[in-house]
């Protein structure tokens, strides 16, 4: 080893620093999470200290709060999830799977910014000048309020930054900055960590808006150490399978709004577009007088979103039944089913069961049990479920289905689109009161029980088990 280097070992969780290997991390007690890095010593010591600086505190009835401190993408599903808009002097970090429309996303953002006049910085480190102008010329239009610049050297930025003051940077992506005062590769803890700090002040100290692009692991968690995301103010996530067409941004942190607002999108031709009616997206397709489906609603943030739960529940060839569930928690799944099985004696130990979130959405709010119940159940009777009807409610494990919030946007929202009959907890209707009793146009039918449930899926039946 080189004079003057020493070997430090980094937690890629947390960050933590250790001068040996070690098993579990004592800061947040994860294991197998060491990396080792070389760490110059010489560049180390030209930080400069700044103790002796006097510091002085400000009133916060002396801070002066200015109107135009959020501006708009024009992308309403954006601003949704961002919490009303781009907030200046904020660190924004966006990561999801690549080809997922990241760098697409930053760059419709990008020409709508531009439009505004407000200028923007987009510096990439993983594709050329050319081949941003035929990602540009795809989506649309722009203005010359949009700079592009391909580096990755930290400092070169920082100049480049210092000199232009632009309002806006897009930074593509955090795992390609580098800082030639730290000897290890681009991508690694030290490096991110340190390129994320130098934006967080860049960002605070001038004033400017900053969106770091990060790379994820097959974990689905952003490349790194969980000390990026500690740092920056907001985390967008965007899901969903590349090869298919929607894509869904969900903000898991938001230092100026909520964190549970989704954002829809659909990948065309010429970039991300908006999808402003989800639930009516996420039902097309779905088959008319086929067993084991049935509509249910989840509340993301304040958006009630209705999906179809499908449930296919077959007598298995094998000693071990098969369990499949996609879109939702598999462990949820088998507790739902066992309380199938010890409260209402349904013979499920015997059968394959596979369910799936039609449309490739992942929901895990507890008020799709009962859709998940009612689907397990018309397959295994095989008795189809009205197309009109939908269903919403926590089940317990003794059976009973418990009451949900915000249970009377999820009956508009049903209404709106048109379906009759709605299956909620009995205790929802009783809190909801006269709101309930003056809704017209749709049908309430409230259960207790999973048992009411299976009751009324025969009622309905043509061809009772």
């Amino acid at each position: 080893m080189a004079k003057g280097k020493t070997q430090i070992f980094f937690c890629q969780s947390c960050g933590h620093e250790s001068s040996k290997w070690m098993g579990q991390c004592p800061a947040c007690k994860e294991w197998n999470t060491f990396v080792e890095e070389i760490v110059d010593k010489k560049s180390a010591g030209k930080i400069k200290r700044t103790s002796d600086i006097e510091a002085k505190g400000i009133p916060l009835s002396q801070i002066e709060m200015t109107w135009n401190e959020r501006f708009s993408t024009e992308i309403k599903e954006l601003d949704r999830v961002l919490g009303g808009g781009i907030v200046r002097g904020s660190l924004v970090l966006v990561g999801g799977d690549p080809g997922i429309g990241k760098s697409t996303l930053l760059l419709q953002v990008c020409r709508n910014l531009a439009r505004q006049n407000i200028s923007v910085l987009y510096i990439s480190g993983e594709e050329s000048l050319q081949q941003i102008k035929i990602r540009a010329q795809r989506i649309g239009t722009f203005q010359d309020a949009l700079n592009l610049l391909c580096e990755t050297n930290l400092d070169v930025i920082k100049t480049v930054i210092d000199r232009e003051k632009p309002q806006v940077v897009i930074i593509d992506s955090i795992q390609t900055m580098y800082q030639e005062e730290i000897s290890s590769a681009p991508g690694s803890v030290s490096q991110v960590r340190e390129a994320t700090a130098a934006f967080m002040q860049i960002a605070k100290g001038m004033d400017i808006t900053i969106f770091i692009v990060g790379h994820v692991t097959k974990e689905g968690v952003v490349a790194g150490p969980r000390v990026l995301e500690h740092m920056v103010d907001t985390v967008l996530y965007f899901e969903g399978d590349r090869h298919a067409s929607y894509r869904i941004l969900r903000g898991v942190k938001n230092r100026f709004g909520s964190t549970n607002e989704i954002g829809v999108f659909e990948m065309r031709q010429e970039g991300l577009a908006e999808v402003e009616n989800p639930s009516e997206y996420m039902l097309t397709g779905k088959p008319e007088g086929a067993s084991g489906s049935v509509v249910t609603c989840s509340m993301e943030g304040t958006r009630p979103i209705l999906m179809e739960v499908q449930a296919l529940v077959c007598h298995s060839s094998f000693g071990i039944p098969r369990r499949t569930a996609a879109g939702t928690d598999f462990n949820r799944v088998n507790l739902l089913m066992a309380v199938l099985e010890k409260r209402l004696g349904l013979k499920l130990g015997d059968c394959d069961a596979y369910i799936n979130i039609a449309g490739g959405i992942k929901m895990n709010e507890p008020a799709i049990d009962l859709g998940i119940v009612l689907a397990v159940m018309s397959s295994y009777k095989d008795c189809p479920i009205d197309e009109k009807t939908i269903c919403f409610g926590e089940v317990g494990l003794s059976g009973e289905v418990r009451a949900v919030s915000m249970a009377e946007q999820r009956v508009l929202e049903a209404k709106k689109l048109g379906f009759e009959t709605c299956i909620l907890p009995l205790v929802c209707m009783e809190a909801g009161g006269e709101a309930f009793r003056r809704m017209s146009g749709v049908k309430l039918i409230g259960i207790r029980s999973v048992k009411d449930a299976l009751d009324y899926i025969l009622r309905k039946c043509e061809k009772p088990a």
